[in-house]
């Protein structure tokens, strides 16, 4: 398909392998890999990442919803795909039909999840999830013990994972030593009990990097994946996937005291040229970096001026000599200078994982 409105995303597969590498490195030979791909790969392309971290290696993949499971079991990809999050009882049997692992947070679930898998006379592999801290889903872990013995019982349901969620990895020790500690009790409980699950799991992007004890047997990276830093300081020499492009598409020479945008929030200083680049909050770039938000053109940085409107950005570029067509990069390197998603994020007060996964699909991505 031909795109007309000159403003995408290009997507470098290669180093997505490359920071597949690096988290490959930091972990044992025996431990697996399940590359988190939920809200569209972060934004980066659903079935294009699968694919790619499927071929690096990636044992799982890790999604949001039965509906990101399908996409990937149509998308001619069949390694596991564990389902992160709750799922209704209604909505089993796409479960089964796609060969999808469920998350089980609850005893109801799996009694119905039994009863439609021996409808079938099929064994579903499920994870169970236990709530060490997070407060999101998951058992509690006073609960989990007595479940897990319930389900273990189950005739058509195989528990091959159990696995747990880091709330604040990047800023609290202590409580994050505390759930690895909690989680880890319980697996003990259960291996005492005759119960060995075979997966266990709870480390994230962060906790992969800096806890080595929340490994167990699998990880669960997101974030560094795709080259983007949690938190600052990290060691891992990751490299930043994607990158966001536009084009100038009108010019104009205005003199100074002239407003600029919705609101007049912007006015010139001196007589400039204002370019105008065809992307805005309606493609997911964050209204709340109008006038900060920096952009890259012809290899010097400016700011937005003005307010972000739905289609359009407006920037200031003094007397630098722009045409029509020129380059724009938002995310991304142009000649020496660079912008991160990190960068945006803080500017933005958000995180990078807001600037990514909220790109929309108005932009193309583009795989290099």
């Amino acid at each position: 398909m031909r795109f007309y409105r000159p403003t995408w995303a290009e997507v470098n597969l290669a180093n997505l392998a490359h920071n597949f590498r690096q988290i490959k490195k930091m972990i044992s030979p025996q431990t697996k890999i399940m590359v988190t791909v939920k809200a569209d790969a972060y934004g980066h392309g659903l079935i294009p990442v699968a694919k790619k971290v499927v071929s690096c290696g990636a044992d799982f993949l890790g999604v949001a919803s039965v509906d990101e499971g399908i996409k990937i079991r149509v998308g001619g990809i069949n390694i596991p795909v564990l389902v992160l999050g709750a799922i209704l009882k209604k909505d089993i049997p796409p479960v089964l039909n796609y060969n999808l692992t469920p998350t089980i947070c609850d005893e109801d679930f799996s009694l119905a999840l039994n009863r439609l898998a021996g409808k079938r006379n099929k064994k579903v592999n499920v994870h169970i999830k236990v709530d060490t801290g997070m407060g999101r889903v998951g058992v509690m872990p006073q609960e989990a013990e007595r479940m897990v013995e319930k389900i273990n019982k189950l005739h058509f349901i195989n528990i091959e994972g159990i696995f747990t969620h880091l709330a604040s990895a990047d800023t609290d020790k202590d409580f994050t030593f505390y759930q690895i500690d909690i989680f880890n009790q319980l697996i003990q409980r259960l291996r005492n009990k005759g119960i060995a699950v075979p997966l266990i799991h709870s480390a994230n992007s962060i906790g992969t990097i800096n806890y080595k004890n929340s490994h167990f047997n699998m990880v669960r990276p997101g974030l560094v994946i795709y080259g983007l830093y949690p938190k600052k300081g990290l060691k891992i020499n990751l490299k930043a996937v994607l990158s966001l492009k536009t084009k100038v598409v009108f010019i104009k020479r205005v003199p100074a005291g002239y407003s600029i945008s919705y609101g007049r929030t912007y006015f010139t200083k001196k007589p400039t040229t204002i370019v105008t680049i065809p992307i805005g909050y309606g493609d997911g770039y964050p209204r709340n970096l109008s006038n900060r938000g920096p952009v890259l053109i012809k290899g010097r940085c400016f700011k937005i001026c003005g307010r972000i409107c739905m289609d359009q950005i407006m920037v200031d570029v003094g007397d630098l000599n722009v045409k029509i067509g020129d380059e724009a990069v938002l995310i991304g390197n142009q000649g020496r200078k660079r912008i991160c998603a990190e960068e945006l994020a803080e500017l933005a007060e958000t995180i990078p994982y807001d600037i990514v996964c909220g790109l929309g699909n108005r932009i193309p991505r583009i795989y290099t």
